[in-house]
């Protein structure tokens, strides 16, 4: 009988041994499989982070490229010494906008156009409202002080039977005269300038309008 309780408490010993390695061993393995899956995801995590940071900075640069305003001046054919611009900004903003040109002719502007249905202003327009209506086909015929009262009122009879023109006087400008359309800009010192007719014809809903057929009415009067 001894003999036969001394074998049935060591074959428990040994289970209980056996056991005992066997949860050893599974703790082993879990903590390998931790240190494994930390180490993993952390590497995942970095190479997501690292590439994720590579995306952003093309996306910026990119960004940054398709914004660069670029400019240049026609050097041949009918409106020879016309100033253009590419690449202008497009989007609705509140307050006063800088622009690289004056008058504007492009860049980010009021979500408001300025009426440009033929209409004639007396005093200085918003930019930020103008520049719109330039989004939308118009063109823009500014001028100063020095044009005559003879070259105002000739402009003034062109634009007001002209759909999807105005005109406003403008001190911050160079010339006497200046047409403008969206990425174009011409100085003119006398309004019986055969180039006058040329730039309405050319830029009145032309091909350079972001938005051909949008409103020239229902927008800012004065």
């Amino acid at each position: 009988m001894g003999s036969k309780g001394s074998k049935t408490k060591g074959a428990a010993a040994d289970r209980r041994a056996k056991i005992e390695e066997l949860r050893r061993a599974e703790k082993a393995r879990e903590r390998r499989y931790r240190i494994i899956t930390i180490t993993s995801v952390t590497v995942i995590v970095a190479g997501l982070a690292v590439g994720g940071y590579f995306l952003v900075d093309a996306s910026d640069k990119k960004e940054k490229k398709e914004a660069k305003v670029t400019s240049s001046v026609v050097k041949t054919g009918e409106f020879k010494g016309m100033k253009t611009w590419k690449n202008l900004g497009r989007t609705h903003v509140q307050g006063t906008v800088k622009y690289a040109m004056s008058p504007p002719v492009g860049g980010n502007h009021n979500q408001v156009w300025q009426n440009c249905n033929g209409d004639v202003y007396t005093k200085p327009l918003t930019k930020e409202n103008a520049v719109h209506s330039l989004e939308h086909g118009a063109v823009w015929v500014t001028y100063t002080d020095k044009a005559s009262k003879e070259d105002v009122a000739a402009l003034s009879a062109r634009v007001k039977k002209t759909p999807y023109s105005l005109m406003s006087p403008y001190q911050e400008q160079d010339a006497p005269i200046v047409l403008n359309a969206w990425g174009n800009q011409l100085d003119i010192q006398k309004a019986d300038d055969p180039r006058v007719a040329d730039f309405f014809k050319k830029f009145v809903q032309g091909k350079q309008t972001p938005e051909p057929g949008a409103y020239c009415t229902n927008g800012k009067t004065s």
